[in-house]
């Protein structure tokens, strides 16, 4: 997998585990290992710039996802039963550290675990997998907690 991490917040941010943890979700949902991942840290007047232009909603939002392959059955980064998954540009994940303290704070969890969390959920939104109707909402985030109980253990053993 490549994985880059671009850093545009001047917020710390621990890179190396984001690459890490990305590198660990994609693994994990069979994404062939030519795959290309960009994740963007940004501040809050950027989100709030890329929320309005894309999802014409107001204010900072915690994540977007910016998919660039389309994901298509038979083949693509996920590929199928029949056909090996190919190499792809999955896209971006673009996160907004202060959104998530303020998240974190809310859920009682450290910040680290939020951007973790929402690192997650847009790789699930590159993958295709969505949450507006009851069914999609239960199946994605079923996975997105499997996924994160697999980091959690890939993570304490590091």
């Amino acid at each position: 997998m490549s994985v880059e991490v671009n850093n545009e917040s001047g917020d710390e941010v621990d890179e190396e585990t984001l690459v890490a943890l990305a590198t660990h979700v994609l693994g994990e949902m069979g994404i062939n290992p030519l795959a290309e991942l960009s994740i963007v840290v940004v501040d809050e007047g950027a989100m709030a710039d890329l929320h309005e232009k894309w999802m014409g909603e107001p204010g900072p939002t915690d994540v977007l996802a910016f998919p660039m392959d389309e994901l298509r059955p038979g083949g693509g980064a996920r590929g199928d039963a029949e056909s090996p998954a190919d190499p792809a540009l999955l896209g971006d994940v673009v996160l907004c550290p202060p959104v998530a303290a303020r998240q974190a704070a809310e859920a009682g969890h450290s910040t680290r675990d939020e951007l973790e969390l929402l690192c997650t959920h847009g790789i699930l939104h590159l993958l295709g997998y969505d949450h507006a109707e009851p069914e999609e909402h239960k199946e994605m985030f079923g996975l997105q907690g499997q996924l994160l109980e697999s980091w959690k253990e890939v993570r304490s053993q590091r």
